[in-house]
């Protein structure tokens, strides 16, 4: 059935983009960058709070996979709690920095339609 599908697919060759149209797509790449780095700098304490969550969850997920003991697993969710703040820092760094470009190029890639 599979190579069924593969037969009825066609190939469509898209037309290469013009000088024009490539430096207009760069430049509303450029534009959807600073809207999306406006966006992370506006919403800091939103994104804080999401970074919060993540971490919540993902601790209390890898302390249950790593440590069966049940004693230990509640000792160590316990003290997960305490580089919280410096991990929330250095998340929020990484996501000031990373967030804008990472999303700039998946959206990208989404409307490319290769």
């Amino acid at each position: 059935m599979l190579s069924r599908q593969k037969e009825s697919l066609k190939i469509v060759t898209l037309p290469e983009l013009t000088p024009e149209e490539k430096a207009f797509q760069q430049e509303r790449l450029r534009d959807i960058y600073l809207l999306l780095e406006n966006l992370t700098l506006q919403e800091e304490a939103t994104i804080k709070l999401i970074i919060d969550g993540l971490y919540d969850i993902g601790i209390i997920n890898l302390i249950n996979k790593k440590i069966t003991n049940r004693s230990m697993n509640k000792l160590a969710k316990f003290l997960s709690r305490t580089p919280k703040p410096l991990v929330k820092i250095i998340a929020w760094q990484w996501v000031k920095k990373n967030l804008p470009s990472k999303v700039t190029n998946w959206l990208n890639n989404k409307v490319k339609f290769k």
